[in-house]
């Protein structure tokens, strides 16, 4: 008897210097983004789904191959057309690469989370100016709310931690992945202080 498969734990890649600044590039940061949520795909689709030339989108998964974060995906090819997948299903970044005595390291730390909010902000304008397409069910479920707590630098970190846990306990849950009525949901967490005059 097989025993039942168990959902894949998702690989996440941990940044150090080197590798930032391989990622820290906004055509980069968009092409693994697209690798990773969409699947495989050629450097050619993804010129004309991302508006770039292909031989840009070219180049780019080039860098983002030597920097370990895609790879060939030769199940894919046929003739001469090059698929390319993502390695990694999530990236992390350490705080302490915005610390780094490196100017350039902490130049693409700072370039990353830039791009990352940008990303962020670019997904929740998409969703508001798309719900009236929704199903009702799926306009009742979304979320858009903030809420402003005073908290020490260790209960702010503490929250963050807890509510990263409680995400994980929602990740690849066996149940929904064949269900019809399931689709991928983006959660956003945003925490911290604001200056206060």
């Amino acid at each position: 008897m097989n025993e039942p498969q168990q959902p894949q734990k998702p690989q996440v890649r941990d940044l150090d210097a080197r590798s930032l600044r391989g990622l820290a590039h906004p055509l980069r940061m968009r092409l693994l983004d697209s690798l990773r949520f969409d699947g495989p795909a050629t450097a050619s689709q993804l010129a004309q789904k991302l508006g770039e030339s292909s031989g840009s989108t070219s180049y780019h998964l080039r860098q983002l191959a030597a920097h370990g974060f895609v790879e060939d995906a030769p199940e894919r090819c046929k003739g001469r057309e090059r698929w390319w997948k993502s390695v990694y299903t999530g990236i992390r970044l350490n705080d302490s690469l915005l610390q780094d005595k490196n100017p350039e390291v902490r130049g693409a730390a700072e370039l990353y989370l830039h791009e990352a909010a940008t990303k962020q902000m670019r997904d929740l304008s998409t969703w508001l100016g798309n719900r009236h397409t929704l199903p009702e069910e799926w306009n009742n479920a979304g979320d858009m709310s903030s809420a402003t707590l005073r908290l020490t630098p260790e209960q702010a970190g503490e929250l963050v931690l807890k509510m990263h846990a409680l995400i994980d306990e929602y990740r690849d849950l066996p149940a929904t992945e064949d269900d019809p009525e399931a689709a991928r949901v983006r959660v956003h967490t945003h925490a911290f202080p604001i200056a206060t005059d």
